[in-house]
C-alpha cells in the first residue's frame, strides 16, 4: 500500500472517535464507509505483482515456422495437452502476419507459442515474414526463446522457408533452432499400418529424413522425427517422438526452461509443477490481503469492519481469478467466497464477538482475520486450479485445504 503509515493513524484517530473519554462516538457504517476507503485495492499494486512474477516465471517463447499442415498445432498440443479446438480458438492475431497462443493463462504463461500465418500460401511477401521474425526474437530478459521449424518428411518443396530461416539465422545465431520432421507414416512401407518402435528404421524414412538435413545445414542445432496423428487414425501413439522432442528441446534450453518444459510433459496429467508455479503467484497476492485484513480486524468495535474484511477477500478473490485466468464481476466473486467459506462463516462472526473483551479481543481478532483470509486464498487457488486443469472443482478438497490452511496461518499471524 501506499502512503506509509498514515492510513492506520487515521484508523486509530477514527476509531479514537469512538472510544474517547468525551464520549464521542461514530456509528458503525460511517466508520465501516471511512475504513473502506483507506483499504480499497489498487489495481495498479495488483498488475505490478503479476508483473514481477510474470518477469521471474521460466516462460519459453517457442517461434513455430513451417508450411500450413506441417505440424505446428500437433506440437502445441502435444506440450500442453489440450484439444485441436482449444488451440485453435486460443490463436490470437499478434502481428500482421504472427498469431500467439499462451499457456495455460494469458495473464501467466509458461509457454507462449508464435505462429506464422499461412507460410507458403502465396498471400504474403516472405520479406514481412521475415521481418516481423527477427523482431519477435530481439532479446528479452523475460523469457527464454527458441525457434521450431517444422518440415514434413516428403515435402522437399522449401525454398521459402529455407531462406527465412537462413535471414532469421543471421541476425539472430543466439536463437536456438530445432529442425522437427513431421508426419513420419506418409513414408512407411504399405504393408506397415501402426508406428515401429522409436526411432523408426525405414529406407524411406531415413533417406528422406538425410536429404532435408542437408537442405536445412547449419541452420539448426538439432533434428527430430516427430509424428502427430489423431485418435481416428488408429495409430498407437498419437504424439510418436514426443520423449525425443522434448529431450532434444530441453537441450537448447537454459535450466529453468528446460525443467518446466519436462514438467510438463511428466506432470501434464496432475498439473502438479503448473499448479505449484501458481500456487506460489497466488500466495503474492494472498499475502498482503491478509495483512490489510488483520489491520483493518483490529479495529475494537464488534460488527464494524465485517462489511470492509468482505470487501478485502472479495476483492483478493476477484485478483486470484484474474491469475488463473478467470474473469469475475465482484458479485461472481463473492459467490465464489461464500461457496468456498462454508462452516467458516460463524467462525468469522464469532472472531467479532470476541472484540467485546477489552483489549485482548481486537488481538485475536486480527489474528484471525489475518488467518482467515490466507486460508480464503489458498482454497481459491485449489478452486481456480481445478477449473484451469479443465476439472469440475472438488468441494471436499477445497475445504479440506481451507481447513490445513487456517491452522498454519494462525501461527504464522498469531500476534504477542
Amino acid at each position: 500500500m501506499t502512503g506509509g503509515p498514515s492510513w492506520w493513524n487515521q484508523i486509530r484517530e477514527t476509531v479514537g472517535q469512538g472510544v474517547s473519554e468525551a464520549g464521542k462516538r461514530v456509528s458503525i457504517e460511517s466508520l465501516s464507509r471511512s475504513v473502506s476507503g483507506w483499504f480499497r485495492v489498487d489495481e495498479a499494486e495488483v498488475q505490478e505483482i503479476l508483473r514481477q512474477v510474470r518477469a521471474e516465471l521460466p516462460t519459453t517463447e517457442a517461434l513455430l515456422v513451417g508450411k500450413p499442415q506441417s505440424g505446428k498445432s500437433s506440437i502445441v498440443r502435444s506440450l500442453t495437452g489440450v484439444s485441436a479446438e482449444i488451440v485453435g480458438q486460443g490463436f490470437r492475431p499478434h502481428t500482421q502476419y504472427t498469431q500467439q497462443y499462451s499457456y495455460p493463462t494469458q495473464e501467466l504463461p509458461l509457454l507462449v507459442f508464435t505462429d506464422t500465418v499461412g507460410l507458403g500460401d502465396g498471400m504474403q511477401e516472405t520479406s514481412e515474414v521475415i521481418r516481423e521474425l527477427i523482431g519477435e526474437l530481439q532479446p528479452d530478459q523475460t523469457r527464454a526463446k527458441v525457434l521450431i521449424l517444422t518440415v514434413k518428411i516428403s515435402d522437399f518443396a522449401t525454398d521459402t522457408l529455407k531462406q527465412i530461416a537462413s535471414q532469421i539465422r543471421a541476425k539472430h545465431s543466439e536463437v536456438p533452432c530445432l529442425l522437427a520432421v513431421t508426419c513420419l507414416h506418409e513414408l512407411y512401407p504399405a504393408e506397415v499400418s501402426d508406428h515401429p518402435d522409436y526411432p523408426p528404421s525405414f529406407a524411406n524414412v531415413d533417406r528422406a529424413f538425410s536429404t532435408i538435413q542437408q537442405n536445412f545445414a547449419g541452420l539448426f542445432d538439432r533434428a527430430v522425427l516427430i509424428d502427430f496423428t489423431l485418435e481416428e487414425d488408429e495409430f498407437h501413439s498419437p504424439f510418436y517422438g514426443l520423449e525425443a522432442f522434448i529431450e532434444a528441446l530441453s537441450e537448447l534450453l537454459p535450466e529453468a526452461e528446460a525443467r518446466t518444459i519436462a514438467q510438463l510433459l511428466n506432470d501434464r496429467d496432475e498439473g502438479k509443477q503448473i499448479g505449484e508455479l501458481y500456487r506460489d503467484a497466488g500466495r503474492r497476492y494472498i499475502l498482503p490481503f491478509s495483512v490489510m485484513a488483520g489491520a483493518a480486524a483490529a479495529i475494537p468495535i464488534p460488527l464494524a469492519t465485517m462489511p470492509v474484511l468482505t470487501a478485502l477477500q472479495v476483492s483478493m478473490v476477484g485478483a486470484l481469478g484474474q491469475l488463473y485466468g478467470q474473469t469475475l464481476t465482484p458479485s461472481q466473486a463473492g459467490g465464489v467466497v461464500s461457496a468456498i467459506a462454508g462452516g467458516f462463516v460463524a467462525q468469522a462472526i464469532g472472531r467479532e464477538l470476541i472484540k467485546f473483551v477489552p483489549g485482548f479481543g481486537s488481538v485475536i481478532a486480527a489474528s484471525w482475520a489475518s488467518a482467515y483470509t490466507w486460508a480464503l486464498g489458498e482454497a481459491a487457488c485449489v478452486y481456480f486450479g481445478d477449473l484451469l486443469g479443465g476439472k469440475n472443482p472438488d468441494p471436499q478438497r477445497i475445504q479440506a485445504a481451507m481447513k490445513e490452511s487456517f491452522q498454519l496461518a494462525k501461527e504464522r499471524f498469531k500476534r504477542p
